[in-house]
């Protein structure tokens, strides 16, 4: 697949071929899903709880006797059903990680990566980068590469530190490493921005 390479000013400054087998694959949609799914129940932390009736501070004093009264049975001011008491099947603290084989999780990326670029979401630019850790440079530079008015992912070869600190108080702008890009966040941005340097370390993770 062909795709046109700019350079930091928004020019033309050639293009590159990038392999079928990532770029042009089939749209796996379940997979996709899949995978999507696994990512966000893996950033899920598990700590809500409740306190059981053994838990929370209640005299376990019968608050009156069983029967003669004509009230309704009552064992212990801990129980569900009065005020203060515990939480019946409330939540506990849990682990809701699960994983997807490492070749099912790349084949998903690959059939993101391949319905973004044929929608024109992906682009190659040549030399992402800004002189300072200045929001008012980054900017400047997405303008220059006509994605200022769209959620974008600037997916790098290394972590630039200037270009991470210029960039982290733009909403809905985000930097990523190419061996670390998951399906999350080609799915939530609009525009991949992809550094001409880590277009080889991208093709070499997924390809294997």
């Amino acid at each position: 697949m062909e795709f046109e390479v700019i350079n930091a000013s928004g020019q033309s400054s050639g293009k590159i071929t990038l392999p079928d087998e990532v770029f042009n694959v089939k749209t796996k949609e379940h997979l996709v899903y899949e995978a999507f799914k696994s990512y966000r129940a893996n950033q899920r932390l598990g700590t809500a709880t409740t306190k059981t009736r053994t838990e929370v501070k209640a005299s376990g004093k019968k608050p009156w006797r069983q029967k003669g009264l004509g009230r309704a049975r009552s064992g212990t001011a801990g129980s569900p059903i009065w005020v203060g008491g515990g939480v019946a099947h409330g939540p506990r603290p849990r682990d809701f990680y699960y994983s997807l084989p490492k070749k099912a999780r790349r084949s998903a990326i690959r059939s993101a990566l391949s319905a973004k670029a044929r929608e024109g979401g992906v682009k190659i630019v040549e030399g992402i980068a800004v002189s300072e850790p200045k929001t008012k440079r980054a900017v400047e530079l997405l303008k220059s590469l006509g994605v200022q008015d769209a959620k974008c992912l600037l997916v790098l070869g290394a972590k630039n530190e200037t270009l991470v600190r210029a960039t982290r108080n733009i909403p809905g702008v985000k930097t990523a490493i190419a061996k670390d890009l998951n399906i999350y966040d080609i799915l939530t941005y609009d525009a991949l921005l992809i550094d001409k340097e880590a277009v080889g370390a991208l093709v070499e993770v997924l390809k294997s």
